[in-house]
């Protein structure tokens, strides 16, 4: 436990001087985050994200194209995104405005809502037959709710902060804003296992929303423009997207409007992301060589 306090403590300190760096014009989000983790007195996080610039160089780029855009609650913290049967699932942060929402793509209109109490900052979420899974923050709770009427059918407890959340099917993902994704068993809703995420040999750290895509666990990096490919197995960085040039399509932003949600398509192989306060949802088709399975 003293060692994931300490982990805690640094990633918080490493968070606050990051944002304070993005207020220096001339430096970019994921820039800000380099200096803050290497400042920073956590020495597993001072090594984590410097391999970002190893990832950007040597690591194969997934482009894109977009397909569409779609509306987006402007007012939304988004901190997880799903998708099943054609409706988004979205669960948004900040204490005393977390929700759960089921929402009508076309038009971005919360179907259904279910807010949480003020003390849980709410985080990733995933739809796993007829249950949506959602983390908290630094509450250690998640919450278990039926599919359809987004009413609560549960909870469960974890050890540390909650971040993103996914599934292969058989397993829950989650990351923890560390470089570990956890495993938990989905009925027992314990943890199982885990790995550590490397880019050739090295953690990379501040792992975010996750997403789960044709054997691949996507990944955002908290503070970057960087979206990972990962073996979920063996924690392997296999390759990346820039999604700085979405973010530059909403124009001006506040400095915690990161881009953060993911949500994949098995049937169509569109991949869905959006950030926290942006006002669209971006539908990407992946091309070339250097999306692997994604651009089947």
């Amino acid at each position: 436990m003293r060692g994931r306090a300490r982990h805690s403590a640094g990633l918080a300190l490493a968070r606050t001087l990051a944002l304070r760096l993005t207020r220096v014009r001339t430096l970019t989000p994921g820039q800000a985050l380099t200096l803050a983790l290497a400042w920073g007195p956590a020495g597993a996080l001072a090594a984590g994200n410097d391999v970002l610039g190893t990832v950007t160089a040597a690591l194969p780029r997934c482009d894109y194209e977009v397909v569409r855009t779609l509306p987006h609650r402007a007012d939304a913290f988004t901190q997880g995104l799903a998708l099943a049967d054609g409706l988004l699932y979205e669960g948004t942060g900040r204490y005393g405005r977390s929700t759960l929402s089921l929402l009508d793509p076309s038009s971005g209109r919360a179907l259904r809502e279910r807010p949480l109490a003020r003390g849980f900052f709410g985080e990733g979420v995933a739809v796993l037959g007829d249950r949506v899974y959602q983390l908290t923050w630094r509450e250690g709770t998640g919450f278990v709710y039926d599919r359809e009427s987004l009413e609560p059918v549960g909870s469960f407890r974890y050890p540390g902060e909650g971040w993103g959340l996914t599934h292969d099917g058989r397993r829950l993902l989650m990351s923890d804003g560390s470089s570990e994704v956890r495993f938990l068993d989905p009925g027992r809703l314990e943890e199982t296992g885990r790995v550590t995420v490397r880019a050739r040999g090295r953690p990379v750290a501040a792992l975010n929303e996750l997403e789960y895509a044709r054997g691949e666990v996507l990944a955002n990096v908290w503070q970057s423009d960087v979206l990972l490919r990962v073996d979920p197995e063996d924690g392997t960085v296999l390759g990346w997207i820039d999604l700085a040039p979405l973010r530059a399509r909403e124009g001006r932003l506040p400095e915690e409007a990161v881009p953060n949600g993911i949500a994949f398509d098995p049937v169509s192989g569109e991949l869905t992301v959006t950030g926290k306060l942006w006002s669209r949802l971006y539908v990407l088709r992946a091309r070339g060589p250097g999306c692997g399975p994604l651009a089947r």
